[in-house]
Parts: C-alpha cells; sequence; structure tokens
C-alpha cells in the first residue's frame, strides 16, 4: 500500500477523516490523530463568511499547535468568491490543502444550488475548480462528491474528468446519489469505474467504511488510492488506529472495554472544553457524542440519560465512573452503522436546475450562507 500523495504532500496512511459539521473540530480532530495518522479535515467553511473574515467562521479555523499537514474544506457556489476564498487562505497560511465540497446533500444546500447539486452544472464545475486552483499556489485542492443528484441525473465520470483537466489534486467520491442522502448501500462499484476513468491522480473512496476491514475491503474490490471515513469513526476514534494498522498489513484493532471507552470519552469532552475555551459550551457539545460512544454497551437508561444532560465536566465524569470498566467490546453491534442514515424523497433544487447541465449561471447569494458550519 502506497502514502496518499496530494501534490507536494504525502499522507501516510492514505486515510482521510471527512469532515463532518459541528464533529469534526479541533478537539475531535486531536482525539483521532492520537489513534493513528492520516489526513485530518477540519469543519466545513463557507467561501463567503471566509472572504467576509466573519467571526465566527474565523473561530472554526482552528488547528492544534502540532497538527500537519493542515486541512480546511470550503464550501461555495460563486467562482469568483471561491478563487478569493482560496487566496486568502494561501496568502495568510491558513492551511496546507484545501477541499471543495461538492457533496452535501441537505436540502438548505441543494435547493439553492450548491453541494451535491452543483455538479450537474458542468461549466458552473469547472469555473469554481479553475479559480480555486489558479488562487491556490503552491497548496494542493482537492475536491469531494457524490454519484451525482439521482440514478437518472448522474455527473461524478463528467466531473471527475473536468477535475483533472483544471489541475484538482484528487477527488473522493460518495458512493451515493444525493436523493439517497445516507440511506442504503454505497455503490463501491461507481468508485471503481471513477477510478478506472481518472489515472491521472489518487481517486478516493467513501461511503460505508464502518471498520478497517471495510477500508480493505472497499480498496481491494475498487483499487481506490485510499479511503475517506466519515460517520464509521462517530464515537469511535480509534478507528483510525485500525485503519493504521490494516494499512501496514496488521490484523490487530482495538477492542476496548467500557473502562476504555469512558477514558477516551472524558478526554473528548476535556479537548472541546480547551477548544471552546468554555466549559457549559464544551459540555453542551459533547452530549451528542455520549450514544455513539456507548453504542451496544450494556448501560441503564438512567446512566445514558444523566451522561447525556451533563452540564458540568464534574458531573460527566461522576457519571463515567459508574460504568463498568470491565465490559467487553460489544462486536458486531458496534461496528454497525451509526449516525443518520436515511434517505430522501427527492432532492430539493432552484427552479430549472436540471434544464440546462452547461448552464453557467452562478446561484443567487442565498446559496452560500454568510456563516459556517451547517
Amino acid at each position: 500500500m502506497e502514502s496518499l500523495k496530494l501534490g507536494p504532500l504525502e499522507v501516510w496512511p492514505p486515510v482521510v477523516l471527512a469532515p463532518m459539521a459541528g464533529i469534526t473540530n479541533a478537539a475531535f480532530r486531536t482525539l483521532c490523530r492520537e489513534q493513528g495518522g492520516g489526513l485530518f479535515v477540519c469543519e466545513m467553511i463557507t467561501t463567503r463568511a471566509l472572504v467576509e473574515r466573519n467571526a465566527k467562521t474565523l473561530k472554526m479555523i482552528r488547528f492544534a499547535p502540532d497538527e500537519r499537514p493542515r486541512s480546511l474544506q470550503l464550501y461555495g457556489v460563486d467562482p469568483v468568491t471561491v478563487g478569493r476564498a482560496v487566496r486568502m487562505v494561501a496568502d495568510e497560511g491558513l492551511a496546507d490543502h484545501v477541499d471543495l465540497n461538492f457533496g452535501c446533500p441537505v436540502p438548505k444546500v441543494t435547493r439553492r444550488g450548491g453541494g451535491s447539486a452543483l455538479p450537474y452544472k458542468r461549466n458552473l464545475l469547472r469555473a469554481i475548480l479553475r479559480e480555486a486552483v489558479r488562487n491556490a499556489g503552491a497548496l494542493p485542492v482537492t475536491m469531494k462528491m457524490r454519484k451525482g443528484i439521482d440514478d437518472d441525473h448522474l455527473t461524478y465520470l463528467d466531473a471527475g474528468r473536468i477535475a483533472v483537466e483544471e489541475g484538482v489534486a484528487a477527488i473522493a467520491l460518495h458512493g451515493r446519489t444525493a436523493v439517497q442522502h445516507y440511506g442504503g448501500t454505497a455503490d463501491w462499484e461507481a468508485i471503481a469505474r471513477l477510478k478506472e476513468a481518472v489515472t491521472e491522480i489518487p481517486v478516493l473512496g467513501n461511503g460505508d467504511v464502518w471498520s478497517a476491514d471495510d477500508a480493505r475491503r472497499m480498496m481491494a474490490e475498487t483499487g481506490c488510492d485510499g479511503v475517506v471515513v466519515g460517520r464509521g469513526c462517530l464515537g469511535r476514534p480509534w478507528l483510525f488506529a485500525d485503519l493504521a494498522a490494516m494499512c501496514a498489513g496488521s490484523d490487530e484493532r482495538a477492542r476496548p472495554r467500557l473502562g476504555e471507552v469512558a477514558a477516551v470519552m472524558e478526554r473528548h469532552a476535556a479537548l472541546l472544553a480547551e477548544c471552546f475555551g468554555s466549559e457549559p459550551h464544551a459540555v453542551a457539545d459533547f452530549r451528542k457524542h455520549v450514544g455513539w460512544y456507548l453504542k451496544g454497551f450494556t448501560v441503564g437508561s438512567e446512566l445514558r440519560r444523566r451522561l447525556a444532560t451533563s452540564e458540568t465536566l464534574a458531573g460527566l465524569r461522576e457519571g463515567l465512573a459508574e460504568l463498568d470498566p470491565a465490559q467487553p467490546w460489544p462486536g458486531k453491534v458496534a461496528d454497525a452503522p451509526r449516525g443518520k442514515t436515511h434517505a430522501r424523497d427527492r432532492v430539493h433544487l432552484p427552479a430549472g436546475w436540471l434544464d440546462d447541465p452547461y448552464d453557467l449561471a452562478v446561484p443567487c447569494a442565498d446559496a452560500e450562507l454568510d456563516t459556517s458550519g451547517g
């Protein structure tokens, strides 16, 4: 297995933490990096908010002092604004790598022509990629996308060719359409087809990597150059230790007992407090992680409730101390899918969006929110 080469950057193992809004902040990235190597991407940043120097957005661009490479994902729909944002990242040294989001399937993004809706407009996609690469200087620019809007409007092969032609350093494909959202099964065959069609740059696979063995199988079946992990690491930052072992040819896997999981939970909450500079904010933010960490373990409903409603680090520690430290890893139950798993009935799109796939018209200003992270 080879390192992942993104322009001047070399990443080992060839594993990427997918940016997830409200999840992949500096605290969670630190926790994952402590388990194993790879590329750990910051939460999505909106280009309009960045160039306007929105205070909330600038606070989200946090990296640990030892975090290298610093990876930042941008979301934008206007080529000029995207270009200005990438130039700002390059000129001000805000990150070492820029990823562009063309995969977000949520209605508030697609109904305005952004995220997974945008690659349908081939010329607009090309213009955005061109401006991003032109303004990036020495920084590698990559992109993450889905198969298309739905099975009748697949775009990934066209988008892959455009990316190569415009100098993108790598492509990540989530093997689902926008209408699938996070439901159904990821289409790994599409990842294989993209890899066959795009030979000049690395192709990364994303979707349904719940374990290191899933990652190994994806790479073997598709020939992809690396894997992108999103929901699979929710409540399981040690998945990156498993992925590092897998890439090194080892079958060793982390199987923490409940006491070890509790220790990671406590550290996660403490890192959030350092990151936010506010204990109440950190503990409130940590609540959504409790169910993911405890998935599959036998824990009473009352204790689960108290852990998920803690208001202080001390209260959280008290609850964690009541967990049975010797309880073994629950196996396949804990390795099951986590996070969102539902599909959509349809994709919300701007009026007339599907009329002309080569229309270069830029979506309205509302397509790009003035703040980031959602």
